[in-house]
């Protein structure tokens, strides 16, 4: 998950020495400095000031030195019994804190079926975790020599990569934790993710501005993308059909590669106002999420490249109030869930595109979220060392999730292409809107007519293709 650009401070900005004064000594009297030179000064002052301040422990070039004594949180006591999160007054979500980790936690997953968590931290380390007592089951050993920015699991929960600032990407077993693999490439690696086959691995690159694509079983390169964008990737993953990659970048720009003919399917330049921090695809495939440093979500028809900026999906643009760090779809795309620098997770009804609840309690970033298949648990991962786990199973009989449902005056449907439920304006006139869901809708408008690529299980958890005017 990509975080804004940090510099750590130097001895130079540490010391800010006064130039000598410009005038003659007879026209400025003694204790007393020119206009001139005061102005200089306290502008070379003010430029030392944001940067210094600005999470300096994530320079990947200064990654042996100790963070600044403010950042530190080695007095936070984490208790350990199941705690109610009731920050706002109408707000009951239980929530379990996980603590471990002695540096930010970069990337969080759930595996083995919901009953093991996964985690990656710029404490160099890879550790798999009971979510019942909170307790660590396993640290992975041959861990990296660097900070972790990723980690990603396959489908069947048997192997675990990450990627780490030493520039490599390391593979284990989840049930031995014996290290299968390491690969070194020659540039920063930012992302990297299985694809849902678990037959392939991608990697995004800083430096090269591009991204790898390697089998995982024989450690050989498929192809290899440099300056597949202008800027430094942030992030890249697969599609559910593993043909096909996504990746956005500090360019503003989203790219689909595809795996098997080798070229690039479709490209949006401007996706945002400001860097692409993250992306996710849908189950179905058809979408993917990204959220920026603009503070905004937006859903893509990846077929089209169409963004809907109309009805309720623009409060997708409302949800932090900082820059969005991370986006993760439930399975069946019912709802959304992001984190961001504001320290909150958002989670969002994805029909209609309204904020459900803000989960508040993490004490700096969230850095990465996740969401239980059974779609009952949230995971966030922070930069205050820890994790939460969420238990949402019971947010719709939340008294403040009703409030905000009675207050955009929602009621529910059921799409009669997918069976899914969906939200609708109560005032709402339209038959197409009371009949079908948002991605139905979509589907309709904009995808293409051959879908005859789409996997069985797409098929059978997504909305149909259109065929013909009469379907």
């Amino acid at each position: 998950m990509a975080s804004p650009p940090r510099c750590s401070p130097t001895a130079q900005d540490m010391e800010c020495k006064l130039p000598p004064p410009s005038a003659p000594a007879s026209e400025c009297r003694p204790g007393r400095l020119s206009w001139g030179t005061l102005a200089r000064a306290l502008g070379r002052f003010k430029l030392t000031i944001p940067r210094t301040h600005l999470l300096a422990t994530v320079d990947p070039l200064a990654l042996d030195r100790e963070p600044p004594p403010q950042l530190l949180l080695e007095k936070h006591q984490v208790p350990e019994k199941l705690i109610w999160g009731d920050q706002e007054p109408l707000s009951k979500i239980p929530f379990k804190i996980l603590s471990g980790h002695k540096h930010a936690v970069s990337t969080c997953h759930f595996c083995v079926d919901d009953t093991k968590l996964l985690s990656g931290s710029y404490d160099c380390t890879v550790k798999l975790w009971d979510p019942v007592d909170g307790s660590v089951v396993r640290d992975f050993e041959h861990r990296p020599k660097a900070p972790v920015v990723e980690c990603s699991i396959t489908a069947d929960s048997s192997r675990v990569i990450a990627a780490s600032y030493d520039k490599t990407v390391r593979a284990w077993d989840v049930e031995t934790g014996k290290l299968l693999w390491k690969v070194r490439y020659d540039t920063f690696i930012v992302s990297c993710k299985f694809s849902p086959d678990g037959k392939y691995v991608v990697s995004g690159f800083d430096v090269d501005h591009g991204i790898c694509i390697m089998d995982a079983e024989n450690i050989t390169t498929v192809s290899i993308i440099k300056d597949h964008h202008t800027r430094s990737i942030t992030s890249c993953c697969f599609d559910p059909d593993s043909q096909r990659v996504a990746s956005v970048s500090l360019d503003r720009c989203i790219k689909i590669w595809d795996v098997t003919s080798q070229a690039t399917l479709l490209t949006i330049t401007k996706a945002h106002s400001n860097a692409i921090s993250n992306c996710c695809f849908t189950f179905s495939g058809h979408f993917l999420c990204t959220s920026s440093w603009d503070k905004n979500l937006k859903i893509w028809n990846v077929h089209t490249g169409e963004f809907r900026n109309r009805g309720a999906c623009v409060t997708l643009m409302q949800g932090h109030e900082g820059s969005v760090s991370s986006c993760h779809f439930a399975r069946d795309s019912s709802f959304l869930i992001s984190g961001g620098f504001d320290r909150t997770v958002a989670i969002w009804d994805v029909a209609e595109g309204y904020r459900k609840l803000s989960l508040k309690g993490h004490n700096d970033w969230v850095m990465d979220v996740a969401i239980s298949n059974n779609k009952k648990w949230i995971l966030s991962a922070s930069k205050d060392r820890t994790m939460r786990l969420w238990n949402i199973e019971e947010i719709d009989q939340i008294p403040l999730v009703i409030k905000y449902k009675k207050a955009v005056g929602l009621k529910l449907k059921q799409c009669e292409r997918c069976d899914r439920p969906f939200s609708i304006f109560k005032s709402d006139t339209s038959s197409e809107m009371f009949t079908q869901c948002v991605f139905c809708r979509i589907d309709t408008r904009g995808l293409p007519a051959d879908t005859s690529s789409s996997s069985s299980s797409e098929r059978e958890n997504s909305p149909p293709p259109r065929g013909s005017k009469d379907d």
